[in-house]
């Protein structure tokens, strides 16, 4: 990756300045970040690659990468929260993907709790969390499908690019310097908020997010279950409203349910 030097311009005054390290191909972003924790690696840095060969997502899935189309980083953060809280640095992240996608490609895009981002139907950006309990840290990595111009058979109904939705290309490192800046205000927001933690978050998450209230959705854990969505509890879970009554969803994967 050639872009390094121009994006730490840009993120001069934030966690992540003088820490981006660059790869043209890794196994995957978050291992290598997970591996720097133990080691010791300060917070804030960032690892960056043009193409992961074993990238993966939420729930052990697999993350198609194709080089030089995508964006795929993972932050190493060695937050002062409680490992209960852990949710909301994915839902931090989400928010500043959104408002980076927007600043740079006018695209608004739609979180689906707790930690993909999608263009109508289609997925283009996933964020997966990995908290580390011996070095105390937490890594969280971001893959964006940018300039992908068409996807295998198996995730094309379900997957779309930043180039397929607007017809346009982009510059994948003006996204990630918007990225990391946008995630550096959440951030110290969630730091600094020790009471009501995550409140202002809160307050703007229904505005990205079609998915937190009135969604009729169906949840595989738990044995399954399908209601509509009733937003977040104070701790930023999703409610659900079932036949049963309001439910917690704790392990995200909800999807929307077929012809609702």
């Amino acid at each position: 990756m050639q872009f390094a030097l121009q994006i730490d311009t840009s993120l001069q005054g934030t966690i992540f300045a003088d820490k981006l390290r660059c790869f043209d191909v890794v196994d995957s972003t978050n291992t290598l970040a997970l591996e720097a924790a133990k080691a010791g690696a300060p917070e804030g840095t960032v690892f960056a690659a043009d193409q992961q060969s074993a990238g993966r997502g939420r729930g052990g899935h697999s993350w198609h990468s194709e080089s030089g189309t995508g964006l795929y980083f993972s932050m190493l953060l060695r937050p002062s929260l409680p490992v209960e809280d852990t949710l909301w640095l994915a839902l931090g992240a989400g928010a500043a993907v959104h408002g980076a996608a927007l600043d740079v490609t006018g695209i608004r895009a739609d979180i689906r709790w707790p930690n993909d981002l999608l263009i109508g139907p289609r997925k283009f950006c996933g964020i997966l969390a990995e908290a580390q309990s011996e070095s105390g840290a937490v890594v969280v990595g971001i893959g964006v499908n940018v300039n992908h111009a068409s996807f295998p058979p198996d995730l094309e109904p379900i997957a779309t690019s930043l180039r397929l939705a607007s017809g346009k290309s982009f510059d994948p490192s003006k996204l990630l310097s918007s990225i990391l800046q946008h995630f550096d205000d959440e951030y110290l927001r969630l730091i600094c908020e020790e009471r009501n933690r995550g409140a202002d978050l809160l307050a703007r998450l229904p505005g990205m997010s079609t998915w937190i209230s009135g969604k009729r959705v169906h949840v595989p854990e738990q044995g399954g279950y399908s209601g509509i969505t009733a937003g977040l509890d104070e701790r930023g879970f999703l409610l659900v409203e079932t036949a049963s009554g309001i439910r917690r969803v704790l392990s995200g994967g909800v999807r929307e349910v077929e012809g609702a």
